[in-house]
């Protein structure tokens, strides 16, 4: 969904030496940087997916996390391609590829892990203020197809992105944009519209949910906090659950908006200046371009964060996972006696 720009050498004078897009920054640091998350990323969620696709879905957490698995390796197998690009060592057909297939798919999983995020913080939601209320097979059923509902509804607004990237390259030195049709660039610009939109609303479903799981969860500490007779143990219990809990909903907020706020910041003038290139001279558009590459590495660091919210958050994931590797949940000294903010009622986590 991103003009992502394939390829572009150094002019021939001052200007546009100053104003190309291949320094160093693009062509070294960059795909260093997304070669560790491809290795790394690829291995922790591939290594997610063995441990959730052997938990039954008998959640609706439990089905949007393999959703986000799914998504998380279809974007972490786009890295190879961005990475080829950047480093100008790729074909023109790959470079085709990346702004045709690569780019696309690459948005299409990140807006799919933002909803799921916000159905996730709905369901988390419901389970701490409502804790009786059960989860039955028509529920279930309901949400697998809601998660298909939204799997199809962002492919069929991404289509025309691929689509409408037909042009053929007028020379080796093109961009993304300079594939589009002038339909493909207005398409582009409304479906970033959308996404904004998916995002912001996304977040702010987010920090309400988990701001209201922290007061409820507190306010149950509150009223099950031991009394004089049950002594400092209590009290000391007490703390280190709440601190837990606080740690629990930071993780979940950091990832938001370490990975996601920044770039969300930087997509509106970068697009505009693809888009409506004549409001904006040489240098603005780089430095548009920088910045949104920066932030978007952010965004793709959070495929390597989701299999640590997955560990920390869902004790049916640990539990499968030590499991798998034949070892003790004991042995993790800093989960004992944890309070998981995906659980129901206080301490009867999923």
């Amino acid at each position: 969904m991103e003009l992502t720009t394939a390829h572009q050498t150094n002019g021939t004078n001052g200007t546009n030496d100053l104003c190309s897009r291949d320094n160093v920054l693009k062509t070294t640091v960059f795909p260093i940087l997304y070669s560790l998350l491809f290795l790394l990323g690829m291995a922790l969620n591939i290594l997610a997916a063995w441990v959730f696709f052997s938990i039954p879905s008998r959640s609706h957490f439990i089905i949007y996390l393999k959703n986000i698995v799914v998504a998380d390796i279809l974007t972490t197998l786009t890295f190879p391609f961005k990475i080829l690009s950047d480093s100008n060592v790729a074909s023109i057909g790959i470079r085709i590829f990346v702004c045709r297939v690569s780019s696309v798919l690459f948005y299409l999983t990140m807006y799919i892990s933002i909803l799921f995020f916000g159905l996730i913080s709905l369901d988390r939601c419901r389970k701490t203020l409502w804790p009786f209320v059960g989860t039955n097979s028509k529920r279930l059923t309901l949400r697998k197809l809601l998660s298909a509902a939204i799997w199809a509804s962002l492919l069929l607004l991404s289509l025309p992105n691929v689509i409408l990237t037909s042009k053929p390259p007028a020379s080796e030195d093109f961009k993304c944009s300079d594939l589009k049709t002038p339909l493909g660039l207005k398409w582009h610009e409304v479906v970033n519209h959308i996404c904004q939109v998916i995002f912001w609303g996304n977040l702010l479903v987010v920090v309400v949910c988990y701001t209201l799981i922290t007061k409820e969860l507190y306010s149950s500490f509150a009223r099950t906090r031991g009394g004089p007779a049950q002594g400092y143990s209590a009290g000391t219990s007490s703390s280190q659950r709440k601190k837990k809990v606080r740690v629990n909903v930071f993780l979940v907020l950091a990832v938001f908006f370490i990975c996601f706020v920044p770039f969300h910041f930087a997509r509106v003038p970068y697009t505009m200046s693809q888009t409506r290139g004549r409001l904006f001279d040489c240098r603005q558009k780089l430095i548009f371009f920088q910045v949104k590459e920066s932030t978007l590495w952010l965004t793709s660091l959070n495929s390597l964060l989701d299999p640590l919210i997955y560990f920390f958050l869902c004790k049916s994931f640990r539990d499968s996972l030590f499991n798998i590797l034949q070892l003790s949940s004991g042995r993790c000294m800093v989960l004992q006696d944890s309070t998981d903010t995906t659980a129901g009622p206080v301490g009867n986590p999923v």
